[in-house]
């Protein structure tokens, strides 16, 4: 069993992986971005001629590893958020601002899911097929709403998370501990 980080207690491997799904996915995508451009690369300086399915692979594999890392920042407060603003009010009132700018990023995430879904939904009714791949780029443009989705989701789950503990004031505090830095 892996061990957390925070607390140093064991966590289960599913767990590990739920928690670090985004990265895992990223990771991966990148991963195999970056072999199908040095494939190609290799190939075009060896024989002259490259693997046409290649360039194709490497653009889809940079498209899912960008969607899949937009949640892993909302899981980790990462993405940008203006709240210099706030910094002088009651921490209960930044609190509040905060949770209220955040049910409106939840909402318009879950607004871009649907419409992004209807697209991909008609995608899949008249599929565009893949040059080179053969297969209908829908799939591939199935990670954007995902993407929203999760974003949302682990936006959710921080607040729950947090509620649970008892830490919910310490969304606030990080914040004047980022201005000062």
């Amino acid at each position: 069993m892996h061990s957390d980080l925070q607390g140093g207690s064991p966590i289960h491997p599913l767990r590990w992986c739920y928690e670090h799904f985004e990265e895992l996915l990223s990771v991966t995508c990148l991963a195999a971005m970056v072999l199908c451009l040095m494939l190609q690369v290799g190939m075009r300086w060896i024989t002259g001629n490259g693997v046409p399915w290649s360039e194709e692979m490497s653009r889809y594999t940079f498209i899912w590893a960008t969607f899949a890392a937009a949640p892993m920042l909302a899981k980790r407060a990462a993405h940008v958020r203006i709240s210099a603003q706030f910094l002088l009010m009651p921490p209960r009132f930044r609190l509040a601002f905060r949770m209220v700018c955040d049910a409106i990023w939840v909402a318009a995430n879950l607004a871009f899911a649907w419409w992004s879904w209807q697209v991909v939904r008609g995608a899949l009714e008249f599929p565009e097929i893949s040059p080179t791949l053969g297969f209908a780029r829908a799939w591939v443009e199935l990670i954007i709403p995902a993407s929203f989705v999760a974003m949302s989701w682990r936006i959710a789950e921080d607040y729950l998370r947090r509620w649970r503990r008892g830490t919910l004031l310490e969304l606030v505090r990080e914040d004047i501990e980022a201005a000062a830095r």
